[in-house]
């Protein structure tokens, strides 16, 4: 057998964790759920002291996320959100980042609503324009943070351009990678510094999970957050990085039937006359398609449409049977969502208008099942 580095990557996802467990054999690596180690002797340890400092399962899926990801060093938290806020504690009062207008409006909250009181700035700008960008960099710029695609209006930003624009201006380059995950697009390869994921999202890609990740290209840098992981303490439990784990080992699989499933969906809303624009970068008309043949090996499973007005996109989340009209994405479920009340409800409305998130709006995280009967489901929701 190839030694795992030589695996490919849908090997090495199912490969994750087996053989580590060297004193049972155990194909699926156990948990364990100890809050703290014995120690042999004084000034000795087994390499585990308490858990949120370290613990053997999520050991096993940290290494597995940053060798997925390409980088040095994983760290697995309880949220995305959780990871996220760690990764913003690296930066100091007076720092200012450059960030994707096209964002979770999550990320959107903690920004305004909790850092910029402990003296962050932040300028929101367009990520598929590098000049936009480098217009955006100030002197006190410390880095610059993409979604790609965006969310929820499926943008997509040029990763390597901004990789050289963030070397010559001595950024942090940050990447949200949960849309397409490490199986379709490599950030860390195309110049990132650090990948995130919401891991409730794809990666674990059931809906029954809170998770996140981050991943750094260098040891300096993962050292740096795993001090941050450890002082403020947000970890994944053990028993939630087994469930991870056990999970990432179909994400190829998963990845391949959420893309063939949203591009026959696309191409269908795309024949709606009650439908006024699809945003799917696997459609030929995508501004980013060309990008994202490019630097992706997939167009993933989230799409965006917008119906002729409120009234419509209201009855049609009413009228929903097969697909949930409900929050989060990446499941193997089908999910809708009206990003303007729920997942970015919390940007300003004058914003949201400037950007297009209007209350016409959906957003589909199309799932794994049937695609006819996805269609079908929007066809009478519709009607």
């Amino acid at each position: 057998m190839k030694q795992k580095s030589m695996l490919t990557l849908e090997s090495r996802l199912v490969q994750l964790g087996v053989g580590r467990d060297e004193r049972t054999g155990a194909i699926s690596f156990p948990v364990y759920p100890s809050a703290t180690y014995r120690h042999p002797a004084v000034g000795e340890s087994t390499g585990f002291d308490y858990t949120r400092s370290g613990n053997p399962t999520r050991q096993i899926l940290e290494e597995g996320l940053a060798e997925l990801e390409g980088g040095r060093r994983g760290l697995a938290f309880s949220s995305g959100m959780a990871a996220l806020t760690t990764l913003f504690l690296h930066f100091s009062a007076g720092d200012h980042l450059v960030v994707s207008e096209d964002l979770y409006g999550g990320t959107y909250r903690v920004l305004d609503q909790i850092f910029a009181k402990l003296g962050l700035s932040v300028t929101y700008v367009d990520t598929t324009s590098n000049a936009a960008v480098a217009q955006a960099v100030t002197g006190s710029t410390r880095a610059l943070l993409v979604e790609t695609p965006g969310n929820p209006l499926l943008g997509v930003a040029d990763l390597s351009a901004l990789a050289d624009l963030c070397r010559e201006r001595k950024l942090l380059y940050i990447v949200d990678n949960t849309f397409l995950t490490p199986v379709l697009q490599r950030p860390l390869a195309l110049g990132a510094d650090i990948v995130i994921h919401s891991a409730t999202k794809y990666l674990s890609g059931h809906n029954d999970l809170c998770a996140g990740a981050l991943v750094a290209r260098d040891a300096e840098m993962g050292e740096r957050l795993y001090f941050l992981q450890n002082s403020t303490g947000a970890i994944l439990p053990p028993s939630d990085c087994w469930l991870l784990m056990r999970s990432l080992k179909t994400l190829a699989l998963r990845m391949e039937r959420h893309c063939d499933n949203a591009l026959q969906v696309a191409r269908w809303l795309k024949q709606q006359p009650q439908v006024t624009a699809v945003y799917y970068p696997g459609l030929e008309d995508h501004p980013g398609y060309a990008l994202s043949q490019e630097q992706a090996s997939g167009f993933g499973g989230m799409l965006s449409f917008r119906v002729k007005d409120p009234q419509l996109a209201r009855k049609m989340l009413k009228n929903l049977r097969l697909i949930s009209f409900a929050e989060s994405l990446g499941g193997v479920e089908s999910l809708m969502t009206l990003p303007a009340v729920q997942t970015h409800g919390d940007i300003p409305v004058e914003e949201r208008e400037r950007l297009g998130i209007c209350e016409s709006l959906l957003r589909l995280s199309v799932g794994i099942e049937s695609a006819g009967d996805i269609i079908a489901d929007l066809e009478q929701a519709l009607k």
